[in-house]
């Protein structure tokens, strides 16, 4: 009898450090027990879910890891000097990326990557300092192969003091939880709108993520799990229910400028929602000094194409799962389903034949444009150089 009592004693505690194990296995998303976390997509939207690991919205944010940042570390390239006693150099330090200040050869501050802001045509970073992130004065662009001083900072000095505050990461990032210091922790609610003075790194979602865009998916996974001959989407939002505004509002949460009035965190917007709750725009929709960097939205509704049409939406051209397409003609065919009537009047066919301006409007209705939201400066040099864009406002240019 002694025995079958310690042998049932140690079958109950195995199976309560199993069960104690299960539990601490299961994924806690930081944005609320609604959340399942994008790699629960992966069963069943196999195809969707490769496309977006590689997509510019999902590696909008990144940790600061081995393979995430751009740019040179150990070669010649990997230096920017200020002056002829100033410098920093990108620096690889055990298994880490610092950014080092040099004055007159000596170290006089080196701060670490530790979390990288996009990766398409250019890359910036920030440190952790005091519960806040600082970014970093130098930056990676893709244009020019090279380092180059990070979006408005200076050119003839260094700095490290730009703090990134919670609303930045709004759209770089699908959460980000912050306190107010001089609240009360336990009385806090992290996933509160609420202005902030400190972030709490642990509740940090790398990247614009699937329930970003969906919203939250744990009863959808959970419902096709145990009804995988369900085709109907249950209980996540399907873009393909929502009207042409609402689909519009979903872009333009983050596509459509960052100088207007906020009334609620964006992070708390979910697909479907109306935008004007939480973001509106100052300026006039008909202002025609837009930039073409993070104003695609108010470009195309400022578009003829847009304005006559009552169906085109951002993802008539986009497919949101992956980066814009490279093969111009690719656009070409979605505008000529709508112009194929049209022909280019004798002076343009001067300039390229018929069947060549079939295969490249982009080119010319949708040009390259400079962005002054993006000014950066070159190492040891003091002219300033803009970033430059396709703008998203189609319409006729002049021939250049």
């Amino acid at each position: 009898m002694k025995k079958n009592r310690i042998l049932f004693t140690f079958l109950v505690l195995a199976v309560f450090f199993s069960s104690c194990n299960n539990k601490s296995d299961e994924y806690i998303d930081p944005r609320g027990p609604d959340y399942a976390g994008s790699e629960s997509c992966i069963q069943c939207h196999q195809t969707q879910y490769d496309m977006a690991l590689k997509s510019a919205h999902f590696k909008a944010t990144a940790p600061a890891i081995s393979g995430n940042v751009l740019g040179d570390f150990d070669e010649k390239n990997h230096t920017f000097i200020y002056d002829k006693d100033t410098k920093i150099v990108m620096e690889k330090r055990n298994d880490s990326l610092y950014q080092v200040l040099y004055k007159n050869g000596k170290e006089v501050q080196a701060h670490r990557f530790e979390i990288v802001f996009g990766t398409k045509h250019a890359q910036t970073s920030v440190y952790w300092r005091d519960n806040n992130t600082y970014e970093l004065p130098l930056s990676y662009y893709n244009a020019i192969n090279s380092w180059a001083t990070s979006p408005g900072f200076p050119a003839d000095k260094p700095y490290f003091d730009r703090k990134v505050v919670r609303d930045c990461y709004a759209c770089h990032s699908s959460n980000i939880s912050s306190r107010n210091v001089n609240q009360n922790p336990d009385e806090v609610n992290f996933l509160s709108a609420e202005v902030e003075d400190v972030i709490d790194k642990k509740t940090i979602v790398y990247g614009i993520d699937c329930e970003r865009c969906h919203g939250p998916a744990k009863k959808h996974a959970e419902f096709h799990l145990k009804n995988p001959n369900v085709k109907v989407a249950n209980s996540i939002v399907s873009y393909k229910t929502l009207n042409r505004q609402q689909k519009l509002d979903a872009c333009a949460l983050c596509h459509s400028g960052n100088d207007g009035m906020k009334m609620k965190s964006r992070f708390d917007f979910k697909p479907g929602d109306n935008l004007s709750e939480f973001y509106r725009s100052t300026r006039n929709p008909n202002d025609t000094t837009f930039d073409v960097h993070g104003n695609q939205f108010h470009l195309m509704s400022q578009s003829k194409c847009f304005i006559k049409s009552e169906k085109m939406d951002c993802i008539t051209c986009h497919n949101p799962h992956e980066n814009a397409s490279k093969n111009l003609a690719s656009y070409s065919k979605i505008c000529m389903s709508c112009h194929q009537g049209l022909k280019h009047n004798a002076t343009t066919l001067k300039t390229m034949s018929g069947s060549l301006l079939a295969n490249n409007c982009v080119e010319c209705h949708m040009p390259k444009k400079m962005s002054n939201a993006i000014k950066f400066q070159i190492s040891n040099s003091k002219e300033m150089s803009n970033y430059i864009l396709r703008t998203h406002k189609i319409g006729i240019y002049p021939a250049k």
